[in-house]
């Protein structure tokens, strides 16, 4: 499968996108937040890749674990402008609401917040300036390492029924853990295969709760 970046990746995505059924969770004791998953120019013979963030030791809420732009709505704020606004503050990447492409499932995480994927589409060379308060380290993870067949990795989990999902990318220096890797993994299977997968029903590990 190609994964050049140009108006043939994009078609497809938002044909995948267009006929996905999304499922929203209506539990209005999580609290909301989106997520950026951008899909923009590479760095190696056109192909596209996504931004991903390695939290910094210091921050309040999941230090050094690996995370897409993101985070709460503020008050009467959409998915799309948060996420679109988290994007900017937390990489320096202003991009207009044209450039959404579609959003996936809602993921509900063991921290209390309900997680909307938005996808996004970059155009031009990404030029990032990240907020180091907020980002350790930033990876530009090539498409087609989504693409791996040992994608995913499902482990026990450390309490009940529901298996935790994990990926490991050769891009990254670890193993990435839900909620993040079940987001790209859904990514993956909905906007880049156009399968109708959801990933609500993996866990996250003990160290993710809170």
């Amino acid at each position: 499968m190609s994964y050049s970046h140009g108006p043939d990746l994009r078609s497809r995505i938002v044909r995948h996108l267009e006929r996905f059924p999304v499922l929203p969770i209506a539990d209005e004791e999580l609290k909301k937040a989106a997520v950026a998953i951008v899909v923009g120019p590479g760095t190696k013979d056109g192909e596209a890749c996504t931004l991903l963030t390695l939290r910094p030791r210091t921050i309040k809420r999941h230090s050094s674990q690996f995370a897409l732009p993101g985070g709460r709505l503020d008050a009467g704020e959409t998915s799309i402008a948060a996420a679109l606004r988290e994007l900017e503050e937390e990489l320096g990447l202003s991009l207009p609401a044209s450039c959404v492409l579609g959003s996936l499932d809602d993921y509900p995480t063991r921290s209390g917040f309900r997680i909307t994927p938005v996808v996004v589409w970059c155009e031009t060379e990404m030029a990032l300036t990240p907020d180091p308060a907020e980002v350790d380290t930033v990876y530009r993870i090539p498409l087609s390492e989504l693409d791996s067949p040992d994608i995913p990795i499902l482990s026990p989990p450390a309490e009940g029924d529901r298996p935790v999902l994990s990926m490991l990318l050769p891009a990254l220096s670890r193993e990435m853990f839900a909620p993040t890797a079940a987001i790209l993994f859904q990514f993956r299977e909905v906007a880049l295969r156009g399968m109708t997968t959801r990933v609500a029903q993996y866990d996250q590990p003990a160290f993710a709760w809170r």
